[in-house]
């Protein structure tokens, strides 16, 4: 037995379950792993970890159980969850280049963004794994390593050899009946990209077609929770602790983290929850690093800042933020589009805008519906019969920062995406644009393209482009790489290759943060493999010691 289970046993505090604990079963609540954060990368962790039935594994998370609300499990009403109570909402720092009126959608419940997003499902290229090990000191994290944990994950409805068939995350192919989007691919074949099979184990540096998103049959999400946490809940070495937010981690004299202090949203008081072996902070791109710098694990001035007491100066905490930034152009449609739909954004389209990539440094997201939620403010026509495609830059070369606003655990950070920093990226999006136009000016969109709402005709050089993105742009809400992983010896890496948080003991992160560079690719289906492979290190690390 455990000494968590020997300290579970005295308590009589019995089994797992979704658990709602009162303060004093809380400020006493030991278990051998916390995971903090039951996000795309917790969730896998959490169950993963708990498949040993030797050990007990707490998931704690700030927002609700997912289950039973629709809104959350039906995948087609996704663009609900947008700036609503599921959304932690963060608005970011005035830009100079960019949209200050941005946002970025963060998943305030079970299962995190996987329980948030559109589910667009993509394998990240192997060109990006092997740069994370090579040429950012990630070691291990090459596509030898990590592809076949892709396979582990999924139940992929296509049989190639690669995919997996008894993973827990179900993939689908998004079928062909959305009649615009045929005739868009059309158009893409007519412009030179030709149709091509997602996830096919090759990357696609020009192609298009219906994506693969992770749903199951009726229409449900696979979101983490759905795919890894519903189906163990009964486990009862697996305690799930709903509406705890996590304020401080916790560290003894020796600078190991020992567990962390909780708020219930019920009555907001702080409960201590322990850990005998290790924590897993999953908490995301935005937050991860929120939480390490509250407790004392980040830049050491702006700790100071703030009289936060310095455990780890760790400069790299809460920089090399990237994102996926979005633009849109809209059209009104000639005819009625659709009216049901998986996800609403069912197509995507790749390409290169310069010669010798290997990988695409553009991508389109084909949306079936009006996307006016930056134009509209702007005084740009809409419509509620009208496709968009979105171009976004794969890879952006512009960084920003998450910083703390603030001692207090409550204030929202400040995220400085710092768009368009770097001029490659606007020259990115600019090609975008007018890629799009030549896609949607061939025959097949000919019954399709009504009048082009925005930017529209009258914007058609460089300058009037940039200035429309400047204004109007959007994200992908693909935040990733705060704290990054990358080699021992790399002082602005505040992980090393196997998650672990330098300068201290018995902590990881587990999530897009870690990411030393964003994929190419819809990153949801990546943060769970980072989950897949953190389980795998913890639980080789249990093994070293026993």
């Amino acid at each position: 037995m455990t000494q968590a289970e020997k300290t579970n046993t005295e308590l009589n505090t019995g089994t797992g379950t979704n658990t709602e604990l009162n303060s004093t079963d809380c400020d006493t609540k030991t278990f051998d792993y916390i995971v903090i954060g039951g996000g795309s990368a917790g969730a896998a962790v959490a169950a993963r970890l708990s498949e040993d039935p030797a050990v007990q594994v707490a998931l704690v998370e700030a927002g609700p159980d997912d289950r039973g609300i629709d809104a959350i499990l039906k995948l087609d009403r996704w663009m609900e969850l947008l700036e609503s109570g599921y959304d932690w909402d963060y608005p970011i720092e005035p830009q100079e280049h960019g949209n200050s009126f941005m946002r970025h959608a963060r998943a305030k419940v079970l299962g995190g963004c996987s329980s948030h997003n559109s589910c667009i499902a993509f394998w990240a290229p192997a060109e990006d794994l092997d740069d994370w090990a090579g040429k950012h000191g990630a070691t291990g994290w090459e596509a030898a390593n990590t592809l076949p944990l892709f396979t582990k994950l999924e139940t992929n409805e296509d049989q190639s050899p690669h995919h997996g068939q008894d993973g827990p995350v179900h993939l689908m192919n998004v079928p062909a009946n959305d009649p615009c989007g045929i005739a868009l691919l059309d158009a893409c074949e007519q412009a030179g990209i030709p149709r091509v099979t997602f996830n096919s184990g090759t990357t696609v540096t020009n192609g298009a077609n219906f994506f693969q998103i992770n749903r199951q049959a009726d229409g449900t999400r696979a979101s983490s929770s759905v795919s890894y946490l519903h189906p163990i809940m009964e486990r009862t070495n697996f305690t799930l602790l709903t509406g705890m937010r996590a304020r401080k981690l916790v560290f003894d004299a020796d600078k190991r983290c020992t567990g962390v202090d909780v708020v219930d949203a019920s009555f907001g008081k702080t409960h201590r929850l322990t850990a005998h072996a290790e924590v897993i902070l999953s908490a995301g791109a935005i937050d991860s690093p929120k939480l390490l710098m509250l407790s004392g694990v980040g830049p050491a001035a702006q700790l100071a800042q703030y009289g936060i007491e310095v455990l780890v100066d760790s400069p790299g905490v809460g920089e090399n933020l990237q994102d996926h930034p979005e633009g849109v152009i809209q059209w009104e449609a000639k005819q009625p589009m659709t009216d049901t739909s998986t996800q609403w954004w069912e197509a995507g389209i790749f390409t290169t805008t310069e010669e010798g990539l290997d990988r695409p440094d553009l991508m389109f997201h084909y949306g079936s519906v009006p996307f006016d939620m930056h134009t509209a403010r702007q005084g740009y026509p809409t419509t509620e019969n009208g496709f968009c495609l979105t171009p976004n830059v794969t890879h952006a070369r512009s960084r920003g920062t998450v910083k703390l606003r603030s001692s207090d655990y409550r204030d929202k950070p400040m995220v400085d995406p710092q768009y368009f920093t770097d001029p490659h990226d606007m020259r990115v999006m600019v090609a975008g644009i007018r890629k799009a136009r030549e896609i949607v000016a061939q025959p097949a969109m000919a019954d399709w393209a009504g009048v082009e709402l925005y930017p529209g005709d009258a914007v058609q050089t460089d300058a009037e482009i940039t200035d429309y993105i400047e204004k109007t742009h959007n994200t992908v809400y693909h935040p990733a790489g705060t704290v990054r992983m990358g080699a021992v010896d790399d002082l602005g890496s505040p992980l090393d290759p196997e998650l672990r948080v330098k300068g201290v003991t018995g902590l990881r992160v587990a999530d897009a943060s870690v990411m030393p560079e964003l994929v190419t690719v819809n990153p949801n289906i990546t943060t769970m493999m980072i989950g897949e492979r953190c389980a795998l290190l913890v639980k080789a690390a249990r093994t070293a010691r026993v």
